[in-house]
């Protein structure tokens, strides 16, 4: 079939099957639903270290912005997967980039602080709190780098198979602009005429008339009989 056979280039703003199909297969409206749990957990958790008694409260209020970035790029990932397009694929790449950058920084922020009893500058505080209250603070802290891990993974996912999508629409448009190459149909030759005898100048032909055969059942005429008078 060749290139006549390949699927025509997708419209401006559009995907096309294919496109369609490969972002599909990345479950982006599962995903996405799970960006959208993790943002709700995330803020959860943070609110309850919140209200202890932690003298890293800066760093946990920067989770509030993590939290907004993980709900913007769940929402539009589920969107992109409900309705694919060409501009809510490049929004997905593009959201799932900013929250990958924030998942990191959040990650670096929390995890200096594991484990919370263990931190040198923390000894005067741990004394005034129970044992119990560490616990809970360093289970909170560690969910919250489980969660951070987390959508720093689905956000690497969800990047690959946006990046897949605009791959195959690059190479499809650039095959669809080479110029297609069509076979030239042969000419058909007309059959052979037989070759006319030559007749030398001066030379004059003829052809004799056939010979004409009388019939077998024709009578045979009576001889004709003469009479002289005198």
């Amino acid at each position: 079939m060749g290139i006549d056979s390949e699927e025509p280039a997708p419209p401006d703003g559009g995907l096309t099957v294919k496109q369609v199909d490969a972002f599909q297969k990345g479950e982006p409206k599962t995903l996405g639903g799970i960006q959208i749990i993790i943002a709700a957990l995330t803020l959860c958790l943070s609110v309850t270290l919140l209200h202890q008694e932690i003298h890293f409260t800066g760093d946990i209020k920067t989770l509030f912005v993590v939290v907004v970035q993980f709900i913007l790029s769940g929402a539009a990932f589920v969107h992109a997967g409900r309705k694919p397009s060409l501009f809510w694929v490049k929004a997905t790449l593009v959201l799932n980039l900013v929250s990958a950058a924030f998942a990191t920084a959040a990650l670096g922020l929390l995890s200096k602080h594991l484990p919370y009893r263990q931190d040198s500058y923390h000894c005067e505080l741990c004394r005034r709190l129970e044992y119990a209250t560490v616990l809970l603070i360093d289970g909170i802290v560690g969910t919250l780098v489980l969660f951070l891990v987390l959508e720093l993974l689905i956000c690497i996912t969800a990047m690959l198979f946006g990046l897949n999508v605009l791959a195959n629409g690059a190479l499809q448009l650039a095959v669809s602009s080479q110029p297609v190459s069509r076979p030239q149909s042969q000419p058909v030759e007309p059959p052979s005429q037989p070759a006319e005898p030559q007749v030398a100048t001066g030379t004059q032909i003829r052809s004799s008339p056939p010979a004409q055969v009388p019939p077998s059942n024709a009578a045979t005429p009576p001889p004709v009989i003469e009479v002289t008078q005198p």
